[in-house]
């Protein structure tokens, strides 16, 4: 549970990160209005006549904003912080949106509108817009006491910037597939296969990495200087930290024990989430793409892999470190982490709902001096419900997308049967995560098939 701090304390703690956030932010507008204007790249917003309007005067007001920003924290006056902090309003409208439905729906919607609109996305204007408004986002929510006591921790600080890492680099792949997309239309060369010069080891390559040593070495102790190290007191099993979280890069199997059991959260989805990203390239036959970043001509590899890795594990990540406080229970961004609430624990089978709250009736059960092979006939009948309903999900919708989709008749033709096979399995056991997420969040359902007598829940 977070301890209580006096806001006007907490303001002028504040002051100096504000301060400095905001100059820097400034001097990177100015930087990147200086380089697209030397090197003639700025892209035109409007016209008038003769007159073009290009992001070059945007930067620089942004530029001018940001520094107006920096001017006005410095003190931590709390009617002047209170000026270049977000409203009550939308910190209330935010922590609703961030429920987990929400905002596990909200993380599919914006992947698909950026896929579908990558052509605009990867712009260097749009992006370098995009990236203002994530800063300008950060530095605004960090007035809130709540939010910076989460994000602010010396051991979530990282992780916070490798979420603008992997914007980046993730952004930088689409970029350069989209370009290549354009070119091969035009019948020209690939990025890749223009600047496929060779490299001398020495000295080229050689001093290119003592230069980034050097450079990673001075950033590491900038860090130690400026961030405490995340230590806490000696380990004591009878003083457990609440919440107890693993380390950031198993955070996603710590949520996943949400809503599967340990062996299947643990062992099964690692193991097949390890195997299926890597049987990718093997079961797509398509030749294409080798060597070259593209999305034309490979979309299923790409959509694939990146809602796997977007979607769900970053996703699941995400929520395990700035969502889920003390008890595990699900906190938004700007809510007090409060020991005393209680995660929701109402949770029932799939059996449950059709016997008891459908048909109002008890749910099959042996009689006591039934034998192993009676029990077990009992047990199916109580669970048939569920078995059916896997069995339609793996069976059934494999067959509804043949049926329906050219696009799938297409790839089964080209796989073939084995291979089709293995792919839909994979495909249709990476969504039944999602599908699993929004049945406990919606409807409180904990497992569509329940047999604790053989310790067998999914």
């Amino acid at each position: 549970m977070h301890g209580h701090l006096d806001v006007t304390e907490f303001y002028q703690d504040l002051s100096g990160f504000l301060v400095g956030y905001y100059l820097v932010l400034t001097a990177m507008n100015i930087v990147a209005a200086l380089i697209v204007w030397r090197r003639g790249s700025a892209a035109v917003l409007c016209r008038c006549g003769r007159l073009r309007v290009t992001t070059v005067p945007l930067w620089l007001l942004i530029a001018g904003i940001f520094g107006l920003m920096s001017a006005t924290a410095i003190g931590g006056d709390a009617a002047a912080i209170g000026r270049i902090s977000l409203p009550e309003w939308t910190k209330e409208f935010l922590n609703v949106a961030l429920q987990p439905t929400w905002y596990t729906l909200g993380t599919f919607a914006a992947l698909g509108l950026l896929f579908l609109a990558r052509g605009f996305f990867v712009r260097p204007a749009v992006a370098w817009g995009v990236l203002n408004l994530a800063c300008l986002f950060l530095g605004l929510s960090m007035t809130d006491p709540d939010f910076a006591r989460i994000v602010g921790k010396p051991d979530n600080v990282p992780i916070g910037g490798m979420i603008f890492l992997l914007g980046f680099f993730t952004w930088l792949g689409a970029y350069r597939a989209v370009e290549n997309d354009a070119r091969i239309e035009r019948g020209e060369l690939t990025i890749e296969q223009q600047d496929s010069d060779n490299v001398l080891v020495w000295p080229d390559l050689v001093y290119i990495e003592l230069i980034c040593m050097v450079a990673v070495t001075a950033f590491l102790i900038f860090w130690s200087l400026a961030l405490p190290a995340p230590l806490e007191q000696p380990a004591d099993p009878l003083n457990t930290p609440n919440p107890s979280k693993a380390p950031w890069y198993f955070l996603g199997l710590q949520e996943m024990l949400v809503y599967f059991d340990p062996w299947i959260s643990g062992v099964a989805l690692p193991i097949l989430i390890i195997f299926g990203l890597s049987a990718i390239p093997y079961l797509d036959t398509n030749k294409l793409g080798n060597g070259y970043y593209t999305i034309r001509q490979r979309p299923f590899a790409y959509v694939t892999f990146q809602f796997g890795f977007l979607a769900l594990w970053t996703s699941l990540i995400l929520i395990g470190t700035f969502l889920r406080g003390p008890n595990w229970s699900y906190f938004g961004l700007y809510e007090t982490w409060d020991a005393h609430k209680a995660a929701n624990l109402e949770n029932v089978t799939l059996s449950e709902y059709f016997w008891i709250h459908l048909l109002h009736t008890r749910r099959p059960l042996a009689p006591n001096e039934a034998g192993t092979l009676v029990s077990m006939i009992y047990v199916v009948l109580r669970e048939l419900p569920g078995l059916l309903l896997l069995i339609l999900y793996f069976l059934g919708v494999p067959l509804l997308l043949v049926n329906v989709s050219k696009f799938f008749r297409r790839l089964r033709a080209q796989m073939g049967g084995v291979r089709y096979a293995i792919m839909i399995l994979l495909l249709l056991l990476m969504v039944l995560l999602p599908v699993k997420m929004l049945a406990r969040w919606t409807g409180n359902l904990s497992y569509f098939v329940s047999i604790p007598e053989l310790r067998l829940n999914l």
